[in-house]
């Protein structure tokens, strides 16, 4: 029994291998009949050889095409989480801290470790001058504001155009401004929890259009980024949104906005004269134009040096008190020579209603009423002083030679480079606030006459915490008018006082004009001698 249940087992074995091996068969026939016959063409050397590279190619340049596909959706989805980041450090600052920040749109790096992107934008902000000034060594180390508005740049610096106002005509520019302006629009329409704590006051859904924009600042430090000042104002509203951007070579960010009422902001304007009385009286034409009839929140204290002259400018004050209700004015007369610096001492000290805003003007300064409101926002006491740059019209005598009579003054207030240039080494006109002026130290009245108490007084602001706000103002027109560089005057002085002049007469190609005249009359006087000997040669 043992031996035949072996033997059962070994043929159940064998059967088993048989039925193993007749499977094999079966699989490898199947295989055999499927397999679909060989393309003799592809393998066979040079047959359609050109086709075979195509297709290789059109391969290679959609895997190159998907490669760069997935690449450029990583970088969105790397975008994506650090916004996210971003987004959930800001919630967590609102929900963790007591206080309202006092950069909008930044953490704070005191409760939390924020990453390394946000701390060095963090620190480009604070050497951007947003919420302090830094202190600068010279008056050449200041980087001014290009002034724009949503049609137009004010610059300083020209480039080939030479032009002092200009569309921008290059397409990244435009966009850039239009981002802005765009971006301002979106944070006062949407506010949020940030802005309400800027505020202390409940933030409301606004409906500011573009329309609305009035005016805007920016200037690119190299080595920090763009700083943007932008203000709104609904139509015959003394009330304004202030909106202050930085891009710090990356996207914009916003680092604050909030509401600027400048209906009870009056602006002291103080003019020092000797003498100059028909300048005078044409001073006070605009001055009724703008400030009493339009503006009504201006004080004006003329500081006047000498009796020559005085009775007129009285009499002109007295008139112009009669015909409009003007009581808000001051006459100062000071039998002293005539020193601009002291003058306006005298005047910001003749104040004694408290703080003031102040606005140094000269005799020959035209204005209107939209400067008055960009004195009033680029000023603030204790933090901000503005030194705008002015347009300085040449002299309309060699400016309109080719007509009769040069044309009114309204007419002659037009930003070209034969009409005028922005006056970017004068420090004159400025708006500041009278405990900033005091606290500074004021003038230094050693110096007399015309010249450098400017630049000293501007120095000193270079130099404090006090953030210098320099542009050019499109509303802000320095008349021509005669210097004369008198012989007091020290050496430095008269050397600034003639070049002054010299670029106040005209423009460089009427300048070369004037200069070259002799040699251009005796060109034309042989063009016309050989016109008149050809014309006698036909008729003979």
């Amino acid at each position: 029994m043992p031996r035949r249940g072996l033997q059962l087992h070994g043929r159940v074995r064998w059967l088993f291998l048989g039925l193993c091996l007749l499977l094999v068969l079966l699989l490898f026939a199947y295989l055999l009949e499927c397999t679909p016959p060989a393309d003799l063409s592809l393998s066979a050397p040079g047959v359609d050889q050109y086709g075979r590279e195509y297709y290789q190619a059109l391969l290679q340049e959609q895997e190159e095409r998907h490669l760069n596909r997935a690449a450029s959706l990583k970088r969105q989805i790397a975008q994506l989480k650090q916004e996210l980041q971003e987004m959930s450090e800001k919630l967590k600052v609102l929900q963790d801290k007591k206080e309202p920040p006092v950069v909008q749109g930044l953490t704070d790096t005191k409760d939390q470790e924020p990453s390394d992107l946000l701390e060095y934008l963090h620190s480009q902000i604070d050497k951007a001058e947003v919420n302090i000034g830094a202190r600068l060594a010279s008056e050449y180390a200041l980087v001014p504001f290009e002034s724009f508005t949503s049609s137009k740049v004010y610059q300083l610096e020209m480039g080939l155009t030479r032009h002092p106002e200009e569309k921008p005509v290059r397409k990244d520019r435009r966009d850039e401004l239009v981002e802005v302006i765009e971006a301002a629009l979106d944070i006062i329409n949407n506010p949020d929890g940030e802005d309400a704590a800027e505020e202390d006051v409940p933030m409301q859904r606004q409906s500011y259009t573009e329309a609305h924009f009035t005016e805007g600042l920016y200037r690119t430090e190299r080595d920090k980024g763009s700083l943007y000042e932008l203000f709104f104002a609904k139509e015959d509203s003394s009330s304004f949104r202030h909106v202050t951007l930085f891009r710090p070579f990356g996207p914009l960010m916003k680092v604050r906005s909030t509401s600027v009422d400048t209906s009870g902001t009056i602006i002291n304007i103080i003019v020092p004269l000797s003498g100059r009385v028909d300048t005078f009286t044409q001073f006070l034409n605009n001055f009724r134009e703008v400030c009493i009839q339009q503006d009504r929140r201006v004080y004006l204290t003329v500081v006047y040096f000498g009796t020559s002259g005085l009775p007129e400018v009285k009499s002109s004050l007295e008139k112009l008190s009669r015909e409009e209700g003007f009581s808000n004015y001051s006459l100062i007369p000071v039998e002293e020579e005539f020193s601009r610096g002291r003058g306006l001492d005298i005047g910001a000290h003749a104040w004694t209603r408290g703080d003031v805003l102040m606005f140094f003007c000269d005799v020959d300064i035209h204005f209107n009423v939209d400067f008055l409101n960009t004195c009033r926002l680029n000023a603030a006491p204790n933090k901000k002083v503005f030194y705008p740059v002015v347009f300085s019209l040449y002299n309309p005598a060699i400016v309109y030679g080719n007509l009769e009579l040069a044309p009114p003054i309204e007419l002659q207030l037009i930003h070209k480079k034969d009409a005028g240039f922005w006056r970017d080494f004068g420090f004159g006109m400025t708006c500041q606030y009278r405990s900033d002026f005091l606290n500074i130290g004021g003038f230094d009245l050693d110096v007399k006459g015309w010249g450098v108490e400017d630049v000293h007084l501007y120095k000193k602001y270079l130099r404090s915490d006090v953030i210098v706000v320099r542009a050019p103002v499109s509303s802000l027109f320095h008349l021509w008018h005669e210097k004369q560089c008198a012989d007091e005057l020290t050496p430095e002085q008269y050397r600034m006082c003639i070049q002054s002049k010299a670029m106040n007469e005209a423009s460089h190609p009427h300048l070369g004009m004037l200069v070259f005249r002799e040699e251009i009359e005796a060109h034309l006087r042989k063009q016309a001698f050989k016109t008149q000997i050809k014309s006698e040669d036909r008729e003979t």
